[in-house]
């Protein structure tokens, strides 16, 4: 029984993405031959890895066990990089960070170019999850490093650190009803129509869990990929948007917007950094934690 490296990342990338194609892609393969290597591997172990489901694929109990080792091995491989980075400047090491979707799209881009930059033989795999996927992956080892807001408890099992304060406010054109509010709570704004996030962006799915709660759904009429495109549209008069307060403050300066604070709770969140052991991340992810820490 021989796998390699490149078949324990395929394996972790079509778990973790719960897809073949996924994972594939993931993976920088064709599809054939992401199939054609799991078929491999699964005639080796005389066992399937994973179960085929009409959406994607969930891990066996041996797809399962060869996870907990795959992620044991990579790990082990990113330590040695860590320790030998320093005596071979062509030994590229690689962070696995995850961000909820304030941090990645308002904090995280001028702090990791600047980790970058001065780092040019460490590579980040930063990818958007919710605070609860981050806490779990992280725990799980399914990454080194992630970025949570502090409504989630990071369990016991993980160490913490402050990273950045994150606002959300409700953004309206300049002529919208709600826009001469001084403060607003976030059911008073659920009879208006909104401009979105992606499907499945983290911050998009946690204000449709306070909507459904508050027995009123979105009433979202396009989605848009970052804060600033959904600022143009809303002030084009589309419809409303909750974005980080960054992000509004920033936009405002170059378009006719109106920024209202939200006072519900949950609006108010403060990011940090979880990792499950500083100490015994690699040498080149913890350098990444200072980083942040400093930042």
């Amino acid at each position: 029984m021989r796998f390699d490296l490149v078949d324990l990342r395929l394996v972790l990338n079509v778990m973790e993405a719960a897809s073949i194609t996924h994972g594939a892609a993931r993976s920088g393969m064709a599809l054939a031959s992401a199939s054609e290597r799991i078929r491999d591997m699964e005639q080796a172990l005389g066992a399937p890895l994973f179960e085929r489901k009409r959406r994607g694929v969930s891990p066996t109990p041996a797809g399962t066990a060869l996870v907990h080792h795959a992620r044991l091995v990579t790990h082990q491989i990113e330590l040695m990089r860590g320790d030998l980075g320093a005596f071979a400047k062509g030994l590229r090491g690689r962070v696995r960070l995850l961000s909820n979707t304030a941090a990645l799209l308002e904090f995280l881009p001028p702090v990791l170019g600047g980790f970058l930059a001065a780092h040019p033989h460490i590579d980040i795999a930063l990818e958007e999850r919710s605070s609860v996927e981050i806490v779990r992956g992280i725990a799980g080892g399914a990454a080194d490093i992630g970025i949570v807001a502090d409504a989630v408890d990071p369990a016991a099992a993980l160490e913490t650190f402050p990273f950045a304060e994150d606002r959300l406010v409700l953004v309206t054109p300049r002529r919208h009803p709600l826009a001469a509010r001084r403060r607003i709570a976030f059911t008073d704004t659920l009879a208006h129509d909104f401009v979105g996030l992606p499907d499945g962006s983290a911050l998009q799915e946690h204000l449709a869990g306070h909507a459904a709660r508050a027995g009123q759904p979105l009433r979202l009429r396009v989605r848009l990929p970052g804060f600033d495109a959904i600022c143009r549209l809303v002030e084009s008069g589309i419809g409303l948007a909750i974005v980080s307060r960054t992000a509004a403050l920033r936009c405002r300066r170059s378009m006719d917007i109106r920024v209202v604070p939200l006072t519900d709770p949950w609006a108010l969140r403060h990011l940090r950094i979880c990792v499950k052991s500083l100490r015994a991340l690699p040498t080149h992810a913890q350098m990444l934690v200072e980083h942040l820490r400093r930042s």
